[in-house]
């Protein structure tokens, strides 16, 4: 089937449906003095640290002093937030419409590997643009990894929104622009889809 065939939809949010772009936050780290900071961070793979600060067991006072252990640097809480927000970018108005669109026609899902720092920035970030406190008008429910004590690729985070939604896995699609993601997904049955965000595709392609 084609992505606008499927009754239900999970979503990604970063590189789906906000625009990234992690390399900006390795060039702030790298001007912070930390030059070898996408050894322990990128879009692929990272550092215990980064895990457990995305499932929510450890606070952003942690995650940050974490950060400065690691790498034996006494930045400031301030300018540490500056930098791991740098990747994050615009939410295009046109992937908010359709959205909207697609929310009043199927049963759609937010699935995000997300921690509080960002959840933060983002919403401000979507205030003070689109006049939104939230996503939760979009869908049928959102869920941040941070929230959940669980991520993506991790079976139980997919399952838990099965279950949880009621979606039957043949029904359901899958859209994410991180590979590990989409196989993950895809080993527990779902239909899934690679967005290709890295070389200019987006959700506006598939609907």
């Amino acid at each position: 089937m084609k992505p606008k065939d499927y009754p239900n939809i999970i979503f990604d949010f970063g590189g789906v449906i906000l625009n990234l772009d992690y390399h900006r936050t390795v060039a702030a780290f790298k001007d912070l003095g930390i030059a070898d900071f996408e050894r322990s961070y990128s879009q692929l793979n990272q550092t215990d640290l980064f895990d457990r600060f995305e499932r929510g067991e450890i606070s952003p006072s942690a995650f940050r002093d974490g950060l400065r252990t690691a790498f034996e640097d006494s930045i400031a809480d301030k300018k540490l937030d500056q930098a791991w927000n740098a990747m994050l970018l615009d939410l295009p108005s046109e992937r908010l419409e359709l959205l909207e669109k697609l929310h009043s026609e199927k049963r759609i899902s937010l699935l995000s590997n997300t921690n509080e720092i960002h959840v933060n920035a983002f919403e401000s970030a979507l205030k003070n643009v689109h006049g939104l406190n939230d996503l939760s008008g979009f869908f049928d429910h959102v869920y941040y990894s941070c929230r959940t004590g669980m991520r993506k690729p991790e079976s139980r985070i997919f399952e838990m929104v099965m279950s949880e939604q009621g979606y039957r896995p043949e029904e359901t699609l899958f859209i994410d622009d991180s590979p590990q993601h989409v196989e993950g997904a895809r080993m527990i049955g779902l239909n899934v889809y690679h967005l290709r965000a890295d070389e200019g595709e987006t959700i506006l392609d598939l609907f």
